[in-house]
C-alpha cells in the first residue's frame, strides 16, 4: 500500500481561506537548487483578498506559531505592511484526535489563527 503524501500547511491554509470566500495566491517562492523559500516582504506566504480586506498569511505548524509571531514583529518590513491596513495573521496547524459517538478516534487538522 502506498503511503499518502502529507498536505503542507500552505495547502491547508489555502483551502481554509478559499472556503471562507477569499481569493488567494501563494506569494512565497522557492529558489531553485537551493531548497530555500523566500516569503513576500520577508514573512508573507499567502495573500488573500475578500471585499475590501487584504490578509497577509504566514503558515506553519502549531508548535512554531509563537516563534513566527515574534519573527514577524521583529522584521523590518512589518510596520510598513501593517501601516497599509492589511490584516496580518499566522495560521498554526495541529493534528488532533477527536472521538466520535462510536468511540473510534479520528485525526483532524485544527488551525489556530493569531492576529498581529
Amino acid at each position: 500500500m502506498k503511503r499518502k503524501k502529507p498536505i503542507s500547511a500552505t495547502q491547508k491554509s489555502l483551502k481554509k481561506l478559499r472556503d471562507e470566500g477569499y481569493l488567494c495566491e501563494v506569494v512565497e517562492k522557492t529558489i531553485p537548487y537551493c531548497f530555500i523559500k523566500k516569503d513576500l516582504f520577508g514573512f508573507i506566504d499567502i495573500l488573500a483578498i475578500r471585499d475590501n480586506e487584504v490578509s497577509a498569511v504566514q503558515t506553519t505548524s502549531g508548535a512554531n506559531s509563537a516563534t513566527r509571531v515574534h519573527k514577524i514583529k521583529a522584521h523590518e518590513n512589518y510596520p510598513k505592511v501593517k501601516k497599509l491596513g492589511w490584516k496580518i495573521v499566522v495560521h498554526g496547524w495541529r493534528q488532533l484526535q477527536e472521538k466520535y459517538k462510536n468511540g473510534n478516534p479520528k485525526k483532524v487538522w485544527k488551525c489556530k489563527i493569531t492576529k498581529l
